[in-house]
C-alpha cells in the first residue's frame, strides 16, 4: 500500500463544447493497478489511445446528467467489450445511474460482452476500494450533482532501524513484523522481552488526497472537513473573473473562485478545468487564481499526466 503510484491523467478538460484542444470532461486517475474515470465525455476511448493508457478501467464515477459529462460512455463500452472485456463494469453516479447503466447495456446489447452494473451515490456516499476510498459530495450546478474525493488510508508511520536495533532487535523478518503493527519478542540481555511496534514507528501518515469538483458553484465551505489539505483539486473554472455574472448565471466557477477555493481548502496545486470555449487562451484563467491561491496554479492541455508524490 504504502508505495503505489497515483497518476492523474488530464483525458479532457474543456466546457460543454469540445474544440480542437480540448475533448470533453473525463479525467482518469490511476492508482497502482486501479484505475478509475471521473466523467466521460464524447471521445474518451480515442483520448485514451492518445495518452496510450490502455483500456482497463475498474469504474467510471458520472458527477451529473449533462451530455458533455457521459456520452463517452456508451462509445467506450464497445471499445471495451472489442478490446475482450468480460469482467462488470460498474458505473457510480447521483440518483438516475441505474436508468443509465440500462441504457448503456440497452444500446450496446448486439455488441457487449460483460454485465454493466451501477451504484447510485448521494452527498456522504463511500466506496471503498483496496487502500483507499471515494467519496461524494454534493455541488451547486443548478441540478442534483456530485464532486467526488478520493482518499487512501493512512499509512504507517517511519521505521526507526536505529532505534529498533539499539533496542536488540536484530535486522530482518522481524523489521517487517514491527512494520505491520505487529508486537515481536527477542532475547536481550538473556531475558525475553517484547518490542512493541510504537517503540519503533513514528506517527500514522495521511494517505494522498484528490478532489475533483466537477460543474459547480464554490462549495469549499461545505467539503473542508474531507477536502482539506489535498494533494490536488481539480476545479471547475469555466470562466474567467471578467464573466463572473455569467458564472453564476450558468452555475459555474470563475478561475478566482477556484483559486480562493484551493486557498481556503489549503491545497497543494489546483488543476482548472471545463475551460469554456470562448477562451483561446488559459492565461487569464491562471491568473486570476494566482491572485487568489498561493499554491501551485495549472491549466493542463488535454493528455497531461502528472504523478502526485507523497509529501514525505
Amino acid at each position: 500500500m504504502t508505495g503505489e503510484t497515483l497518476h492523474v491523467h488530464f483525458l479532457g478538460t474543456a466546457g460543454a463544447l469540445p474544440t480542437p484542444q480540448r475533448n470533453l470532461p473525463c479525467i482518469m486517475v490511476r492508482r497502482g493497478s486501479d484505475t478509475l474515470l471521473f466523467d466521460c465525455g464524447e471521445g474518451a476511448q480515442q483520448q485514451m489511445m492518445r495518452a496510450r493508457t490502455g483500456f482497463t478501467v475498474n469504474a467510471i464515477f458520472i458527477t451529473h446528467w449533462h451530455a458533455d459529462h457521459f456520452l463517452g460512455t456508451f462509445g467506450l463500452a464497445q471499445t471495451l467489450s472489442f478490446m475482450g472485456r468480460d469482467e462488470p463494469l460498474t458505473i457510480y453516479g447521483p440518483p438516475g445511474v441505474h436508468e443509465f447503466a440500462g441504457m448503456v447495456a440497452q444500446l450496446c446489447r448486439n455488441n457487449i460482452r460483460f454485465p454493466i452494473k451501477s451504484e447510485e451515490m448521494r452527498d456522504g456516499s463511500v466506496v471503498q476500494f483496496g487502500g483507499y476510498t471515494v467519496h461524494a459530495f454534493a455541488t451547486l450546478h443548478g441540478i442534483q450533482s456530485l464532486g467526488f474525493l478520493l482518499i487512501e488510508d493512512g499509512r504507517p508511520g517511519k521505521f526507526n532501524r536505529e532505534k529498533a536495533v539499539t533496542l536488540g532487535v536484530p535486522p530482518g523478518p522481524l523489521f517487517g513484523r514491527l512494520q505491520r503493527g505487529e508486537a515481536i519478542r527477542i532475547t536481550r540481555d538473556g531475558q525475553e522481552v517484547e518490542v512493541r511496534p510504537e517503540e519503533v514507528m513514528g506517527p500514522p501518515r495521511p494517505g494522498r488526497k484528490i478532489c475533483y469538483t466537477g460543474d459547480t458553484r464554490p462549495v469549499e465551505g461545505r467539503i473542508s472537513d474531507i477536502a482539506g489539505g489535498a494533494d490536488l483539486l481539480i476545479h471547475d473554472a469555466t470562466f474567467d473573473d471578467r464573466d463572473r455574472d455569467r458564472a453564476e448565471e450558468v452555475h459555474h466557477s470563475t478561475a478566482g473562485e477556484a483559486g480562493a477555493a484551493a486557498q481556503a481548502l489549503r491545497v497543494k496545486t489546483l488543476a482548472l478545468v471545463h475551460i469554456s470555449p470562448r477562451y483561446t487562451s488559459v492565461t487569464g484563467h491562471i491568473e486570476d487564481a494566482k491572485r487568489c491561491f498561493s499554491g501551485e496554479v495549472i491549466a493542463p492541455p488535454d493528455l497531461t499526466m502528472i504523478e502526485i508524490p507523497f509529501r514525505d
